[in-house]
């Protein structure tokens, strides 16, 4: 591979999966009506939730304009409310949800006054310490918390390579006594730099790489979509079987859970190898536990984790001045 190629890949790695974290945003107070409009959707997708491209239920919608790429997700997850409530409010367990990603590194958490914070540390899908990947700190609320609602929102105004109004939205709500209704939504907005070197990205080394969606060619014939916002797609699907995982993995000891996690949610991924499959079980799970390790020393405040080849992290500092650092 060359050097331009790898430096591509590296940085547009970060611009599209780093920006594409659990970022979440809602408005500041409780809209007294977003539990019925949540649920009021629920009929109109039934149809789509039982035949779809996921064989399972749900509902994925992508928007791409000029500077920004949006997608919704959709989805019946088979736990009462009560439980999905308790499992998704908490930023810690959100921690525990993003870092069964391939390209998160670590996940911390703090707290200013009021406010809590969750930083994820994004970087490429081989094994990195926190050091030699990109953090980026979100502010978490619970927008609201009831008997038959849950909205949970994170935001970041900036993020990597140029990324801003990095917006993701969770919100949950019953379907009858042992089933919830969850939508999960995520948008970020990129300048000229960070859209020079997506665009060139995807001409070149990542011009193989797609969605999930499906779009009719002006021959006749379907395809999946491709470029920023096929890869915006099948991170948001990454995070949505992390969310799914961490759920479904409530039930075993908590001294079991990471690992079940991990083989979980590998499990759910290679459903769709297209899209999503980058390397074997095998792998992955060896490459996660040593990044877990590195988690649990960084949140304690032991910092002295492994570190990346010295000219591996010269090629990743390269890779955001060519490409995003303004040179």
């Amino acid at each position: 591979m060359t050097l331009l190629a790898t430096l591509l890949r590296r940085s547009v790695a970060v611009l599209v999966t780093g920006a594409a974290v659990l970022i979440f945003g809602g408005s500041a107070l409780a809209d007294p009506g977003a539990a019925e409009r949540l649920v009021a959707k629920y009929p109109a997708m039934r149809a789509q939730l039982e035949s779809n491209q996921f064989g399972a239920p749900i509902v994925l919608d992508s928007t791409e304009g000029e500077n920004s790429v949006q997608v919704d997700m959709y989805g019946v997850f088979p736990h009462p409310f009560a439980v999905i409530k308790e499992a998704l409010n908490s930023p810690p367990d959100w921690c525990d949800i993003t870092s069964v990603h391939i390209n998160v590194k670590a996940c911390t958490t703090s707290k200013v006054g009021d406010q809590w914070y969750i930083t994820l540390y994004n970087g490429r899908k081989y094994y990195q310490p926190p050091a030699d990947a990109y953090p980026l700190k979100l502010k978490f609320n619970v927008q609201a918390d009831t008997a038959n609602y849950l909205d949970v929102s994170m935001s970041a105004d900036t993020g990597p390579f140029h990324t801003k109004d990095h917006r993701i939205k969770l919100e949950a709500a019953p379907l009858g006594a042992d089933k919830t209704f969850l939508h999960f939504s995520y948008t970020y907005g990129y300048g000229a730099m960070a859209r020079m070197a997506i665009k060139t990205y995807f001409a070149t080394i990542g011009r193989n790489k797609v969605g999930f969606s499906v779009l009719h060619g002006k021959d006749g014939k379907h395809y999946y979509v491709e470029g920023v916002r096929g890869s915006v797609e099948r991170n948001t699907v990454r995070y949505y079987l992390a969310l799914e995982t961490f759920v479904d993995t409530l039930n075993y000891p908590e001294s079991q859970r990471f690992e079940k996690r991990l083989s979980r949610w590998y499990d759910l991924t290679s459903k769709y190898p297209r899209q999503l499959k980058e390397m074997d079980k095998p792998e992955y799970m060896a490459t996660k536990r040593r990044e877990h390790a590195n988690m649990i020393g960084l949140q304690k405040g032991n910092v002295s984790f492994e570190q990346e080849p010295e000219h591996a992290a010269i090629g990743r500092k390269r890779a955001y001045l060519l490409t995003a650092g303004g040179m």
